[in-house]
């Protein structure tokens, strides 16, 4: 007697926060899948190959304690009450069914039930709806379990003697719409040989509908029970959990379930028991990873053309997910690791674009599609995000090896697509800008000419920053405009660019922001991208006039108030203080620009040695750095006592990390090794320097 009421307990707790947990439920005739918190999981891509594509998702058991699967078909086995009995079969698409529980009973009793709760006319009683609803649902529920335990093995599971398609074709007609969408679909589950049951989906099913779905409908494709509809149904499903207005409210479990009905969609083999889990959220690195791999195979394997001789259907499945694939690894994309085939992935849109150029105009219409999300995997393989936020991330970690004409026809796509497809032009300017490619002389021209096409004030503002962190990732090209033979080519580049390249931060220079477009004049990274890009420009002579004439020294004088602030130490400050020195390196007065106060003068000198670049790996920043000690000495004599004082542990700071740096570093270049000695000994200067000057002030 106690154990029976200790049970009891259990079971009235696991209803009591059921009912919590489901009360928006409860209104609708399907449960939500539970979601939990994902347990940080990854597995090496070398062992997925190794174990031929079959993908373990290392699900942790539950043990048999914490099963609520036995309560629950206790409870409906044996309640009399009317409310206890609907609240379990509620919880029964909540919890987990092991393979190795025996339903086989409660199907027939859910099918009694259900049968009850019909008419003559088999129409379901309006006052039975909820309680009609709860048993369909667990009945199928419990259904596709049983099915999968048995796969490959058949048999008739809901009532003896009766094929399944059968039982649930007598009890179809009466259901209201979201029952009649999980019917219809699990008629298909069991549709004998293979024959096609016309799917009822209505868009204004409850979410529940679509979520619950995401965790079935991979059963269809391990068992091998899909259809044209069915395929289309998952495709709904995925889009519409998918498409939410707040990706943020997107849990984990359903972002799981959505990844894993992919992976067998296009060709993964998954356990039967990691399958029925309801909680999967675990595996989510994993199945990121899994998923990324199976279509990297499909992309390689395809590479826009025929699918004729795809005899398994998985290649022809994998492009219809395409634009869905891409949308999952941009969500998961802090799930996984990117994958370093970034120019094997270019290649394949390469052989597309080829083939897109070549083809009849409707032919052509097709691939540019599938070469517009071919490309947009691309960047989510290699983890590169279209969020515009992170539009200013640093270079990815993916060492290339390719030649500038490996890099040509994107730019022959971006000149063909940019006016009408601003998304597709986003992803080209975010690879270029990302991954630091540049294409060969042929095509500087007609790259910089549409690079300022996408500056303009009428592009979108997305597409106008990736275009200018593109030319930042182009920097040394453009600032090396005497290296550049094409004459047209010059002028385009300081007469057009210049301007264009302002015009990002300042659509309208002569007017005052508002509140609404504040973002545009104060971005942090937007600046520090804009600085050091004028910077590397600055190191020629031949820019300074451009540089003053087009505004944008007076844009740099503008950014000390925010910028050179000791208070809050950023970048910025030297790349300012770069950017001045080199424009009037033969001047030595300290009024030279009558725009830059001597306050302003004190804070941008001090405000450069809080945060100077220390990294001996990009040689762009050996030049400003000389430059900086070089006219830090200059201007010594308009600092205080306190600001020699700080400059004296900042150089000794800076000093001591480069040092540092160069011992930890191994097979640094012998001539980036020399120029960062001279910077050290530059630096030392420097400091003494400083030193002899402090002492002035204290005779």
């Amino acid at each position: 007697m106690t154990s029976l009421q200790g049970v009891l307990g259990r079971l009235l707790s696991i209803i009591r926060s059921g009912w919590t947990r489901l009360s928006e439920v409860f209104r609708g005739p399907v449960h939500a899948v539970v979601n939990s918190e994902a347990q940080p999981l990854g597995q090496d891509l070398d062992v997925l190959a190794e174990n031929n594509n079959i993908l373990n998702l290392d699900l942790p058991d539950i043990p048999t304690s914490d099963l609520e699967a036995p309560s629950v078909k206790w409870l409906l086995e044996t309640s009399t009450d009317p409310e206890v009995f609907l609240a379990a079969a509620r919880l029964v698409p909540q919890v987990e069914w092991p393979l190795d529980v025996d339903v086989s009973d409660m199907l027939h009793q859910l099918f009694d039930i259900l049968r009850s709760c019909v008419d003559i006319q088999g129409y379901i009683i309006p006052s039975l709806k909820e309680k009609a609803s709860a048993c369909a649902m667990a009945l199928i529920h419990l259904y596709y379990g049983c099915v999968l335990q048995a796969y490959p093995d058949d048999g008739d599971f809901i009532v003896h003697g009766r094929p399944d398609f059968d039982v649930l074709l007598d009890i179809f007609p009466g259901m209201y719409t979201a029952d009649r969408t999980v019917c219809s679909t699990t008629m298909n589950f069991c549709q004998p040989d293979g024959n096609t049951w016309h799917i009822s989906w209505s868009e204004v099913c409850p979410d529940s509908v679509p979520e619950w779905l995401s965790h079935v409908l991979p059963y269809h494709f391990v068992t091998g029970r899909v259809n044209e509809d069915i395929e289309n149904l998952a495709i709904k499903v995925m889009s519409k959990l998918l498409s939410s207005p707040s990706p943020s409210s997107l849990s984990d479990q359903i972002l799981a379930n959505c990844i894993i009905l992919a992976c067998v969609m296009v060709g993964a083999q998954v356990d039967k028991k990691a399958i029925v889990r309801i909680d999967k959220s675990s595996a989510l690195p994993l199945l990121s990873e899994s998923l990324l791999v199976q279509f990297q195979k499909a992309l390689w394997a395809w590479d826009g053309g025929e699918l004729d001789n795809d005899r398994t259907g998985v290649v022809r499945r994998t492009w219809k997910l395409l634009d869905i694939i891409c949308r999952i690894v941009e969500l998961a994309r802090y799930s996984y690791r990117p994958l370093f085939h970034t120019m094997r992935n270019l290649d394949v849109c390469k052989k597309i674009y080829s083939r897109a150029r070549s083809s009849e105009q409707n032919d052509a219409s097709a691939l540019l599609a599938a070469l517009r999300n071919a490309l947009h995997f691309t960047l989510a393989a290699a983890s590169i995000s279209r969020d515009p936020a992170q539009v200013w991330n640093r270079l990815f970690g993916e060492a290339l090896s390719y030649s500038p004409e490996d890099i040509d026809w994107i730019v022959d796509y971006f000149d063909f697509i940019y006016y009408d497809d601003h998304e597709a032009a986003y992803d080209v300017l975010l690879l270029l800008g990302s991954m630091g490619v540049c294409c060969s002389p042929a095509k500087q021209h007609l790259f910089i000419e549409r690079l300022i096409a996408c500056m303009d004030s009428n592009m979108p503002l997305h597409l106008r920053h990736a275009a200018l962190r593109a030319a930042h990732s182009a920097q040394e090209q453009i600032a090396s405009i005497d290296a550049i033979d094409d004459a047209r080519l010059r002028d385009t580049v300081l007469t057009k660019l210049s301007p264009a390249i302002l015009s990002v931060l300042c659509p309208h220079p002569v007017t005052t922001p508002t509140n609404d477009d504040l973002n545009l004049f104060s971005n942090y990274d937007r600046d520090l991208c804009y600085l050091e890009l004028v910077c590397a420009l600055a190191r020629n002579p031949d820019w300074h006039p451009h540089l003053s004439g087009d505004c944008h020294i007076d844009r740099c004088i503008s950014m000390i108030p925010r910028y050179c602030n000791s208070e809050s130490p950023t970048q910025h400050a030297f790349y300012i203080a770069c950017i001045l020195l080199q424009i009037i390196p033969e001047q030595t007065s300290i009024t030279t620009l009558d725009s830059v106060a001597k306050q302003q003068w004190r804070d941008v000198m001090r405000s450069a040695w809080d945060d100077p670049p220390y990294t001996i790996n990009n040689a762009c920043c050996f030049k400003p750095l000389l430059v900086l000690v070089d006219g830090t000495k200059k201007y010594m004599q308009i600092a205080s006592k306190s600001d020699l004082d700080q400059l004296i542990r900042n150089v000794d700071e800076f000093v001591e990390t480069l040092e540092r740096n160069m011992q930890e570093e191994m097979g640094l270049e012998i001539q980036d090794s020399e120029q960062v000695e001279g910077i050290i000994i530059a630096a030392k200067e420097l400091r003494t320097a400083a030193s002899k000057m402090l002492e002035r002030f204290g005779r």
